[in-house]
């Protein structure tokens, strides 16, 4: 089977050899064994994954959760001529309905969906009767409670191997601690112990530095960087509007920019995607919603204006720089009210119970919810509405939403995509005598006539994103062409939105009943402090080297220093060396050269190695980049 998936490989990608741990987890799944790959960010994840699916006899069922990245994928993979579909929150029942039934007739090879589509009926009725090769769960740290990105309908997923018991799954992530990894495996098993096989890779990026700059003037010092390293850089904020802020800040001063976050439009968010991707724009300012699934390798720097809640995060993040092998940088500003700012992120994530309790009535009030009622009732919910009407803050009521979402009280949804609607306002005929219409308005309304029907009776979902690919438009021209014919009285045209719901999961309770379980505050209380805790010691610990602090977090002891760092480089300015930093020939020759001076080869003759070792060292660092030779002398890049 190993050497069928070798050929694929090469077929599909055009590699002559997998990478990493990619052949173990591949051997692993083809075997028929539940398996858990750990693999850093841009280790190559999806082929572990795509290539056994196209192996194997069946379809493999990807469950991820991220719309943008499924779309993204299935895209890459039809444009490799491999059989790929998904299904995601917009599609009508009809295009849900023939693309489950192409997966039971062997017309798909990977069908993704996302973890809320596992407990529909119609989901579940039609898996029954496929053919299905494993599953796929990506992102696998989301199912587990000690997770820094916990989602509860990743727990639907251990339902669906009830279904298919003797499916083998494959869980996938790229950051993982020993507690998560074994609360994976627990709530993925089917029987105790678990039989999972688990591949770890080294976490360690050779390529990328990591940087803790103390900086009390934030702005000044994002500035600074972004012009002495050249290339395209990422620059996370925590704030939607600091990332606006920030932007127009970069603007100003000369460097090429624009801002992401949830809450843009799904086509202004693609357009400015796309600008960045493409190099049009240098600097992306972006919230944390910017980044899953971007597969840009030539990432420079990736800057971090404000702390994360987790080391897990940082990592995550930091990681999207330098994936294509090449010296990177990953810097970290920090200053002392930053270590206020963390601590409230405590208080502010878990409120008081009594608080909690409270917006529990209140959300009563605001939907007119007697006790004993309310049960299986969903509703729309505007937060700032909300706090307006009772006094309170948003970022308060939404940690209690969610608490009470994990206790079993309400569901949740934060920003739920609604698909963009339309239907025409003119009959077919008068649409055909319409004048003045400019060639885009055109192809866009035959592209709505030639694939959606029924548009004249009632409103339809439509995807912004297709009717831009089928009509070689933007998909913020489709938009606003659509809102223009919309502004003629020739259709009418519902944009897309996010809007947040609230569905009651039981009856209401009296607040001075409503139970909030160890389990859902004070134990997830203790984890997140403990998160807290080791951002500020990450930012804070100037005595052992970035990388290894970051690897250590993830179980790694046998790291080695970086050399490179902030933290590496003060110490050898400073002749201290607290931890075994000189184990390598690459590192005594960096050390050789920290004063960033050129000097000549001949220096290498004071290394007690052999000319075999110092050679290769040599090779190796000119090819990463680390240094340059010129003339005979060496110098650090």
């Amino acid at each position: 089977m190993i050497k069928k998936c070798s050929q694929l490989l090469k077929k599909y990608w055009g590699y002559d050899d997998f990478r990493g741990i990619q052949r173990e987890i591949i051997e692993s799944i083809c075997a028929g064994h539940d398996t858990l790959g750990l693999m850093p960010t841009g280790g190559g994840k999806s082929i572990t994954f795509q290539v056994p699916a196209l192996a194997k006899d069946g379809v493999c069922i990807v469950i991820t959760p991220l719309i943008a990245l499924m779309k993204d994928q299935v895209d890459h993979l039809l444009h490799r001529g491999i059989k790929a579909a998904a299904i995601y929150s917009g599609l009508t029942h009809e295009e849900i309905v023939i693309t489950l039934e192409n997966c039971i007739f062997g017309n798909v090879k990977l069908l993704y969906v996302s973890p809320e589509r596992l407990t529909s009926e119609l989901f579940q009725k039609k898996l029954r009767h496929m053919r299905v090769s494993f599953i796929t769960v990506d992102e696998a740290h989301c199912i587990s409670q000690w997770g820094y990105d916990f989602r509860p309908s990743y727990l639907e997923i251990a339902n669906i191997r009830k279904i298919l018991p003797h499916v083998p799954i494959l869980a996938l992530t790229a950051t993982a601690t020993k507690q998560v990894v074994e609360d994976i495996q627990e709530k993925l098993s089917l029987t105790v112990p678990y039989t999972f096989n688990v591949f770890r890779m080294s976490f360690e990026r050779k390529n990328l530095v990591y940087v803790v700059r103390q900086a009390n003037d934030k702005q000044e010092q994002l500035i600074h960087i972004l012009n002495s390293i050249q290339g395209t850089a990422i620059v996370y904020a925590r704030s939607r509007l600091r990332t606006k802020e920030y932007a127009e800040l970069l603007m100003k001063t000369g460097i090429s920019a624009t801002f992401y976050h949830a809450g843009l439009d799904t086509s202004v968010k693609d357009e400015r995607q796309q600008a960045w991707q493409e190099g049009r724009v240098r600097v992306m300012v972006a919230t944390n919603a910017f980044g899953m699934g971007i597969d840009k390798p030539d990432v420079r720097i990736v800057i971090h204006i404000d702390c994360p809640d987790s080391i897990e995060a940082y990592f995550q993040e930091a990681g999207r720089a330098g994936r294509d092998g090449l010296r990177s940088y990953a810097v970290l500003l920090y200053n002392n009210s930053d270590k206020r700012k963390l601590e409230k992120r405590v208080s502010d994530t878990f409120p008081e119970k009594d608080y909690i309790r409270q917006v529990y009535e209140h959300l009563a009030f605001y939907y007119q919810i007697g006790i004993g009622s309310g049960y299986n009732h969903t509703f729309e919910f505007n937060i700032d509405k909300f706090c307006h009407a009772f006094h309170h803050f948003p970022i308060q009521v939404d940690s209690a939403l969610k608490i009470l979402n994990r206790a079993g009280y309400i569901e949740y949804t934060e920003e739920q995509d609604n698909q963009a609607r339309l239907m025409f306002t003119v009959s077919r005929g008068e649409l055909y005598k319409l004048e003045n219409t400019s060639p885009n308005e055109e192809k866009i309304i035959t592209t709505l006539l030639r694939n959606y029907g029924g548009l004249f009776t009632e409103y339809h979902y439509i995807d912004e994103g297709f009717l831009a690919s089928q009509t070689a438009l933007q998909p913020q021209q489709v938009y606003q062409i659509l809102k223009g014919l919309g502004q003629r009285h020739i259709l009418h045209f519902i944009p897309q939105r996010k809007t947040p719901y609230i569905r009651y999961t039981q009856r209401r309770e009296d607040k001075a009943l409503v139970r909030i379980s160890p389990d859902v505050y004070e134990e997830r209380l203790a984890q997140f402090r403990q998160r807290i805790k080791a951002v500020i010691e990450y930012a804070t610990n100037e005595s052992v080297c970035r990388s290894r602090q970051l690897l250590r977090y993830f179980g790694e002891t046998n790291s080695h220093n970086c050399g490179l760092c902030d933290v590496c480089l003060n110490h050898r300015k400073e002749g201290l060396v607290s931890e075994p930093c000189l184990n390598t020939a690459k590192e005594q020759i960096l050390l050789l050269l920290t004063d960033r001076k050129p000097h000549p080869i001949t220096d290498l003759r004071g290394i007690q190695l052999s000319t075999d070792e110092l050679d290769t060292a040599l090779t190796d660092l000119l090819q990463e980049e680390y240094i340059s030779q010129q003339d005979g002398f060496l110098q650090l890049v």
